[in-house]
């Protein structure tokens, strides 16, 4: 048993009401149950009761146990003076209230429905991938798709708070947000942390100087990355070298801690070769920012994004070692990272600041997308349920980072369907 549950059923009324009384043998109506309060203090707030003839407004507080008020020390808080009403699973101990008149207080262990407190136990007692694998499948699809969505609004609205926050420290500075944003996903998931000091190291006031050449651009990115410092008898390396001695001399760069990994990458996507891309793309697209926020159907930035790796790199992988000539381009699949993880999230941070509702062009581009592949979506297949587009896969993303591995259940619209199948 959770406090939790107590509290969804004080919170939805799931209790046998007819008849109720306090322990004190008071008779009990519920006016309002009040608002859950998720911060800390009394559990909910506003709530308006009716004990005997009297009709009571403040606070209400919930516990499995009545010596849990003692436990979390309540009798030494202030904010705790204006609870009218003790809901407690099981009443073990007599509570007083300031004036040291017993607490009312009401047992909810024999008028809860038997039927939900059994699917509770069914749904919160296994040990399964996620609580409800055995019985998920039985959920409509209605229900499903409902709850998908909603999921999907509550990831895009979760990483606008984050971006929101990054561009406060930014200084509200749209252009360097998506440079930085670009930088990380770009090094993937190896190299993000790496890829996002890189683009904090070299500001972007420094970066657009240099838009014109994208020897400058790899030479800053390379020298910043710690990939410049051997003595090698290869041309273009040579000429990077000299190039970034220059540009650290006339930006005042300071040397770096970058320490890029190769290990457990494919050859393609070695940093290397995503610097290069990541350069020829600024290099091509002179207002990027602009070209993002106004893009809008996939078709429109497949293009924008349909950049390379310079010449030297055709043949090469790493510095000073050929291999079999092939054209380094962006592949659609990491277009649609980028699209996922950098240019869907901007644009939805963005319309927010300028007060435009996007979501429904949001919505299309997740429906234009091919689902991600990873072990997590392949188990929910396996539960047979359908995984079309990235609406469907960032969605069950969502429902079992935040609320399967969790146990949130109680919160979830799957979770409450399976307690109240009627």
């Amino acid at each position: 048993m959770q406090e939790d549950f107590l509290h969804y059923i004080w919170q939805y009324q799931k209790l046998i009401t007819t008849a109720l009384k306090t322990i004190q043998g008071n008779r009990l109506q519920i006016i309002s149950v009040g608002e859950h309060n998720t911060n800390s203090g009394p559990d909910f707030y506003n709530s308006r009761i009716l004990i005997g003839a009297q009709e009571w407004a403040g606070t209400v507080e919930i516990h499995l146990k009545a010596s849990d008020w003692f436990v979390h020390k309540h009798q030494d808080d202030i904010a705790y003076n204006n609870v009218i009403l003790h809901v407690v699973w099981e009443n073990d101990v007599a509570i007083f209230d300031v004036n040291q008149n017993k607490l009312e207080t009401l047992v909810l262990k024999d008028i809860v429905n038997e039927t939900l407190l059994h699917n509770y136990k069914q749904l919160l007692q296994r040990k399964n991938w996620i609580n409800c694998e055995t019985q998920i499948h039985s959920i409509d699809e209605f229900t499903l798709s409902f709850w998908k969505e909603k999921l999907l609004v509550q990831r895009l609205q979760r990483k606008a708070n984050e971006l929101q926050y990054k561009l406060l420290c930014l200084e509200n500075n749209w252009e360097t947000l998506l440079y930085q944003m670009l930088a990380k996903n770009f090094g993937l998931k190896i190299n993000a942390s790496e890829f996002q000091l890189l683009a904090q190291n070299i500001s972007f006031v420094v970066f657009k100087k240099e838009l014109s050449s994208q020897l400058s651009l790899e030479a800053l990115l390379y020298g910043q990355s710690n990939l410049l410092e051997e003595s090698m008898q290869d041309t273009y390396y040579q000429s990077l070298q000299k190039e970034y001695l220059y540009l650290k001399q006339k930006y005042q760069l300071q040397d770096s801690l970058v320490k890029l990994q190769f290990f457990r990458l494919r050859p393609s996507s070695f940093p290397t070769i995503r610097l290069s891309q990541f350069s020829e793309l600024y290099c091509n697209q002179k207002s990027l920012f602009s070209k993002v926020i106004s893009a809008k159907t996939i078709s429109v930035i497949y293009e924008l994004f349909s950049v390379s790796a310079s010449v030297y790199w055709d043949e090469h992988y790493t510095f000073g070692k050929k291999s079999t000539k092939r054209k380094k381009q962006l592949s659609k699949s990491f277009i649609d990272l980028i699209v996922l993880n950098t240019i869907i999230p901007l644009k939805f941070t963005y319309a927010k600041s300028v007060g435009k509702e996007n979501i429904e062009e949001l919505l299309r581009l997740y429906e234009s997308i091919k689902p991600e592949k990873n072990t997590v979506l392949t188990k929910f297949k396996g539960l047979k349920l359908k995984v079309k587009s990235s609406s469907d896969s960032q969605s069950l993303i969502e429902l079992k980072t935040h609320y399967c591995n969790q146990h949130k259940c109680l919160h979830c619209e799957i979770g409450n369907k399976l307690l109240n199948p009627s």
